[in-house]
């Protein structure tokens, strides 16, 4: 597994990225909550998908909605956790959903009554690649930001960057 590191513009934490020497595997705050699931064994090593990585980060950052992405790769992902995270995909920039609004998304699709808020919650703090697939923009049932594995300021700054830039 291979690193490397993002310096982000001022109001953000910097940004660690992983990478099984092909695809992005994990994009998370430093000293996040988030940190923890990514391990700690890895040889810091620019790769082309690292740059990429920073082309699309500095286009974010710079105030743009990139219209290409890095490949990435997520590993362990379930079937709903893969629904969930087509739906965070989708939520188009500068705008926010909630984990209720998700829900119900779900339950519609798969022909059932109702699905748990909670449940979603669980899926989208196990999103392993923060901003490229956009768990910022999943907001509690009264719009406060709740729930953010990278932290509550770098999620009010995201949110403020993509509002701003819009």
């Amino acid at each position: 597994m291979y690193m490397w590191k993002y310096r982000t513009p001022e109001g953000f934490a910097d940004l660690n990225m992983s990478s099984d020497g092909e695809y992005l595997t994990g994009l998370w705050f430093e000293e996040s909550r988030d940190a923890g699931k990514h391990g700690s064994c890895f040889k810091e090593t620019n790769l082309p998908v690292f740059e990429r990585t920073c082309e699309w980060l500095d286009s974010y950052f710079g105030g743009m909605d990139p219209d290409f992405f890095p490949e990435y790769q997520i590993k362990n992902l379930t079937p709903f956790r893969a629904e969930v995270m087509g739906i965070m995909k989708e939520i188009p920039y500068g705008k926010t959903m909630t984990y209720g609004e998700i829900a119900a998304r779900i339950a519609k699709n798969r022909g059932i009554r109702r699905m748990s808020a909670q449940a979603v919650g669980q899926a989208v703090g196990w999103n392993p690649i923060c901003i490229l697939i956009p768990c910022h923009r999943v907001v509690g049932s009264d719009g406060s930001l709740t729930g953010y594995g990278g932290g509550i300021r770098n999620k009010e700054a995201l949110l403020r960057l993509e509002r701003e830039c819009q």
